[in-house]
């Protein structure tokens, strides 16, 4: 299918599906969507409740997130996509002075030439460099991107997940269930929900009745939340003991 970069209102980039008439992120901000949804939603809020606040440039405590920086968070992202989410996530570790370890999924990785048309890396005045390699680095393989980040990217599509107990956080960024509904199953809410450790999350920026509905009938406690501009709610889904 056809695809092109275009610039959503943020004057961040995004790649857009022209037969689907479909983005990666929102049109309305690809930035501000993520952190949004994934860094104020899941990552700040799993790391302690009270960081979370309006603003994704919040000063921190070391002392708020003390209890996680001696045992590694683990990140799944579904739909790794153009990068933008782990890219994100990298200078939050360093920020937080939390180790994390992300995986990210994906079933067509975006090509290098689509990623050097990107502009994340100029738009949040971050590392150029940084944001190459998290593309370039080999799939199937853990790296150590910074001391506080590695990354682990697998080639693979969604139903093929079979992870139990093994992350904190997904970050669940999948086409929307307009244009791929296979993807907002209770099968595959299913997959997501024994795939985290107990208490933890799922963000996503959908808010469907059905997908909430998906999530439910698994186990997940869900959540509506204030969504990201452009979107009225998004979902957060937690997982608990039974």
């Amino acid at each position: 299918m056809k695809r092109e970069i275009i610039i959503t209102a943020d004057g961040s980039t995004t790649i857009h599906i022209p037969e689907w008439n479909e983005q990666y992120h929102s049109k309305h901000g690809a930035i501000q969507e993520a952190y949004h949804v994934f860094i104020k939603h899941g990552l700040h809020h799993f790391c302690h409740p009270e960081l979370v606040s309006g603003s994704h440039s919040m000063d921190v405590s070391s002392g708020a997130v003390e209890k996680l920086q001696n045992n590694p968070l683990s990140i799944l992202e579904i739909g790794f996509g153009t990068g933008l989410n782990a890219f994100i996530t990298l200078f939050e570790a360093e920020k937080l002075n939390l180790n994390i370890n992300y995986v990210g999924v994906e079933g067509y990785p975006v090509a290098l030439n689509e990623v050097e048309k990107l502009n994340y890396a100029e738009e949040i005045n971050q590392s150029e460099t940084l944001f190459q390699e998290i593309h370039k680095v080999a799939w199937e393989e853990k790296h150590d991107i910074t001391t506080h980040f590695s990354l682990t990217k697998q080639e693979k599509f969604f139903d093929a997940i079979d992870d139990e107990n093994a992350f904190n956080i997904i970050y669940f960024d999948a086409f929307g269930a307009r244009v791929q509904p296979e993807l907002w199953t209770e099968t595959i809410f299913l997959k997501m929900y024994k795939a985290l450790k107990n208490e933890g999350v799922l963000v996503t920026y959908a808010a469907k009745g059905s997908v909430r509905r998906a999530m439910q009938a698994v186990g997940f406690l869900v959540e509506k939340l204030p969504g990201p501009p452009g979107k009225r709610e998004m979902l957060r889904a937690t997982k608990h003991s039974r």
